[in-house]
């Protein structure tokens, strides 16, 4: 992999979170395709990683390699209604602390950002588990 860099402390400007490669692959500042790892490459892998990054903002921290919702969907079914919805995430996310309620309010009411009870885990290529979670205490 070549990392130049200490993995434990990673320059500010070596990483994108989610949310800045969504935004930037979606208005053109970035190629999709410069975003993965192994052989996982492209938008789709930029998706899993914004909507990852909003569950973890909703202290939901999951694994790269757990899937559900929107992260789990075919590129093919990804339509116009699902790119606004994760442009709206994006937009939110990156207002950080100005508007992580509406951006908490948006993952709760919306199920295909939300984690569910059971997700799909692939920890090896073409290996599928499902994981049930734990559920969080009511608050």
């Amino acid at each position: 992999m070549k990392i130049d860099f200490d993995p434990l402390d990673v320059p500010r400007d070596r990483f994108l979170t989610g949310p800045v490669a969504w935004q930037q692959c979606r208005v053109g500042g970035a190629d999709p395709e410069s975003f993965g790892i192994l052989d996982m490459w492209g938008l789709w892998f930029v998706r899993g990683n914004l909507i990852r990054d909003i569950a973890a903002l909703a202290k939901m921290e999951l694994l790269p390699w757990d899937c559900w919702g929107l992260i789990d969907e075919e590129e093919s079914k990804i339509d116009a209604k699902a790119l606004a919805l994760l442009d709206h995430a994006a937009r939110l996310a990156l207002a950080g602390d100005d508007l992580l309620e509406e951006l908490l309010a948006l993952y709760n009411r919306e199920p295909r950002l939300r984690v569910p009870a059971v997700i799909n885990s692939y920890p090896a290529q073409g290996v599928q588990h499902r994981v049930t979670l734990p559920q969080p205490e009511p608050a």
